[in-house]
């Protein structure tokens, strides 16, 4: 018997050091992350709310005594410090717990299960972006930017003259008196009855024009270039290439009105626009037209008349607004005429079709909320970032999915930033129209920062995207692209500086052999997208054929022979030799937790506590129907205790029902309890049914097996493996039964051993008499379950297992 006792204190002894060793060993100093250490396993609990026997940290004390390993009660400070501690930590530790905040290094379960915790609150982010930035968008604006496009851009007037056709200055005149006119101004129907719309005009009778259009030139000085000397006697003028320093700003012609005196850019508040030959400035000499078209049909002709544009005009701008309230659009026109210094004109124009006024219907309100959840989750991931950097310092940054998401906040911010602020100025714009709507409106600001607002939302939600890599990659086939990438990183690097050299040298050759006769080898710039689509097959050998016969071909061969047969599929050749190493390397590695093992183990856990709760309820039901009458809770309590269950599973059992609270169960009560346990039975047993019939469907939709693997195990019927695995499942819920009484049995017959030889010949007799009736006597189960868990940790289902207090 003394072996047995110290044979039991030894294992349990042993257990208890093991389990602290490992958490010491696998203890994370993390700042961030203040939660407790994993706690010990608690005891198997057979019928409702179970009872933690092991609390507090690794630094507590603990005791041995007959019923197993207790805490000793800390401090009343202690106890204060620590409650507090653990609330706020675990508040933090829920809420911004990811896989950079916790220790999982040591348990690719909890790497996993984090991992899904954090893709399910993002998958929920990217839902919310999705639909917030889609929310914005419409096809609608598609149709209305090219209906204006073909009014203003391609349609020609009476004399064949439309905007794209502009080669000289008498064209340029020409389309502004004709088909410019003609689409700013619609008074009347197709068969000249008039609108009735006032002095407003409303384009293709649906969209209004705002304010009245503004045309705008820039002009240089004379003698803003060098003349030879000999040419000084037949040449008067030179009028250079567009500089902003070089640009006129004397006032000329009839000098008595905005047209014929300059404007600095702060004064008339505009802004640079970014044309095909070079970048202009937003000042200049403007003239805004009238509501109607007549008056501005007599404005255009008398800045015809008087020669507003000469020799020094590098640019003339058109700008103008409309409305379309069928659809919530503007559309903010701007018509450019270039004037190079070479002679003739050049056209270009840029048509932003924006959403300025944001909330109108229902859906704009429902894109207001995912605005406002937009908000929460860019603070909820603020913090997150802030915790990760705290704790890993420096180190954070070396990894490139941070610095993503650092990216995706900082563009989130200015998003919101902007939000506001372009909200209020709408607002503020607006309202001046209102109150003048003979001045010129200028959107042009707005729908510029709006394009760019949306060109940001675009780009963020490709990044968003493409984050979701960092969650899947703890997936061997998933995290094959990174891993060959980050592999072969330095190859390609160092592949890259050979390749660009090659690439640049053609392009330089290609500038000067065709630059001045071929359009797609005109810059340096259009040189280099040139020759990438010559790697894709676009391309025009003719143009280059005919610019220089004999250094055509001669070029067009050697790149495409170098940078396309040979470095080229040296790249793919890196590429493809790293892909099969790493796919080499992650075949032969041994299988870790899969996510389909993951879940598997959380459906057979699931399996388990319904089954442990519907056993729970059978041996309540034997209960009641043991009684006759009025059931006293004594009698309850002592049948429930012979079936292995502890006393505060039993109360709480027991008093859920005893509404009257006189220990006694009446014929009432026992019907409502009788009805209830009846009732949960029914709901248990239909989980039970559902999940074996899903867990049986998994089985049958397990890929085949192949041929290696099929040498190496036994072929097993599916209906049979399902009930071996359920037949293990309830062996071993039997072994850990057995084992705790066994292990309870042990620790009694050593108390009674230590106690022989210092107690009188009278009480050892009632520790004998104790002892035999200990087996029979329902000692708590509770006890019984802290001792099984330390002996055997195969049952692992079963320890995880908890019952609901009010089934």
């Amino acid at each position: 018997m003394k072996c047995l006792n110290n044979r039991a204190e030894s294992h349990l002894t042993g257990i208890v050091e093991s389990e602290l060793d490992s958490m010491g060993n696998g203890s994370w100093v993390n700042h961030g992350y203040c939660g407790s250490p994993p706690p010990i396993p608690r005891e198997i609990s057979t019928i409702y709310s179970p009872q933690t026997h092991f609390q507090g940290s690794m630094d507590g004390m603990y005791t041995l005594d007959a019923r197993g390993l207790i805490p000793e009660e800390p401090s009343s400070s202690d106890q204060t410090f620590s409650k507090k501690k653990r609330g706020c930590c675990s508040f933090i530790k829920g809420l911004w717990g990811t896989t950079w905040t916790e220790n999982t290094s040591n348990s690719r379960e909890s790497f996993i299960r984090t991992t899904l915790r954090e893709l399910l609150v993002y998958v929920v982010f990217l839902v919310d972006v999705c639909l917030l930035t889609y929310g914005m968008t419409s096809s609608s604006a598609y149709y209305f930017t090219t209906a204006m496009t073909n009014l203003f851009v391609n349609s020609p007037g009476a004399s064949g003259v439309a905007f794209q056709s502009i080669g000289t200055m008498a064209d340029f005149w020409t389309f502004a008196q004709g088909p410019l006119l003609d689409g700013l101004y619609w008074t009347k129907w197709y068969n000249d009855q008039s609108l009735d719309s006032g002095n407003q005009s409303f384009i293709y009778y649906e969209n209004m024009l705002l304010g009245v259009p503004r045309v705008r030139q820039i002009k240089i000085k004379n003698n803003s270039c060098i003349i030879p000397q000999d040419f000084v006697k037949e040449i008067s003028g030179c009028y250079g290439v567009y500089n902003e320093k070089k640009e006129d700003d004397i006032g000329f012609g009839l000098i008595n009105g905005t047209a014929w005196t300059y404007h600095t850019e702060q004064q008339i508040k505009g802004s640079s626009y970014w044309g095909l030959l070079t970048t202009y400035s937003g000042a200049g000499y403007y003239q805004d037209l009238s509501r109607t078209k007549e008056e501005s049909a007599d404005i255009l002709a008398e800045l015809m008349d008087n020669l507003w544009l000469d020799r020094g005009t590098r640019v003339v701008f058109i700008d103008f607004s409309t409305y379309n309230a069928n659809i919530n659009l503007f559309c903010v026109i701007t018509l450019v005429v270039e004037f190079p210094a070479t002679g003739g004109a050049l056209t270009s124009y840029q048509i932003r079709t924006v959403k300025l006024i944001r909330y109108i219907t229902l859906w704009d309100y429902f894109i207001l909320g995912c605005e406002l959840v937009f908000c929460v989750f860019i603070f909820y991931y603020v913090v997150e970032e802030i915790l990760e950097l705290q704790i890993h310092k420096f180190s954070y940054f070396k990894s490139i999915w941070n610095i993503l998401d650092i990216v995706i906040i900082l563009l989130a911010i200015v998003a919101i930033i902007f939000n506001i602020f372009r909200t209020a100025k709408v607002n503020n714009l607006l309202g001046k129209l209102l109150e003048n709507p003979d001045i010129y409106a200028d959107f042009e600001f707005l729908a510029f920062w709006q394009t760019q607002y949306n060109n940001m939302n675009a780009v963020n939600l490709f990044f968003a995207w493409i984050k979701i890599f960092k969650y899947i990659s703890f997936n061997k086939t998933m995290s094959q692209l990174s891993t060959t990438l980050g592999r072969c990183a330095k190859d390609i690097l160092g592949f890259a500086i050979m390749f660009f050299i090659v690439f640049f040298a053609y392009a330089q050759l290609g500038y000067l052999l065709f630059g001045t006769q071929v359009d797609t080898f005109s810059t340096f710039v259009n040189c280099i997208f040139t020759q990438f689509r010559i790697i894709l097959g676009d391309f025009d050998f003719n143009a280059i054929d005919s610019a220089n016969r004999i250094l055509g071909p001669i070029y067009f061969v050697t790149f495409v022979f170098f940078v396309f047969f040979v470095l080229l599929n040296m790249f793919l050749a890196i590429i493809n030799d790293t892909y099969s190493e790493v796919k080499e390397e992650l075949s032969s590695e041994e299988d870790e937790l899969q996510i389909s093992e993951f879940l598997k183990q959380g459906y057979m856990k699931t399996f388990m506590k319904l089954k442990l709760k519907n056993e729970k309820i059978r041996d309540v039901q034997k209960a009641l129907e043991s009684g006759s009458g009025e059931i006293e809770f004594k009698d309850f309590r002592e049948t429930l205790k012979e079936m292995g269950h502890s006393d505060h599973e039993i109360s709480a059992a027991f008093s859920q029902f005893d509404h009257d609270g006189n220990k006694i169960l009446d014929a009432n009560e026992q019907e409502r309890m009788k009805m209830e346990l009846k009732e949960k039975k029914v709901a248990l047993n239909a989980e039970l049914n559902n999940l074996g019939k899903n867990y049986e469907k998994d089985l049958r939709e397990r890929p085949p097996v192949t041929s290696n693997e099929q040498k190496s195990q036994t072929s097993v019927d599916d209906d049979q493996f399902l009930k071996l695995a359920k037949q293990v499942l309830q062996i071993e819920n039997s072994v850990a039964v057995v084992t705790s009484r066994i292990e309870m049995i042990m620790d009694k017959l050593g108390m009674q051993e230590q106690t022989k030889g210092t107690e009188t010949t009278e009480k050892p007799s009632v520790t004998s008499k104790n002892s035999d009736k200990a087996p029979s006597d329902g000692v708590d189960r509770a006890e019984r379950g802290t001792t099984a868990e330390r002996s055997s940790r195969k049952p692992a289902v079963l320890a995880n297992s908890k019952f609901d207090p009010h089934m």
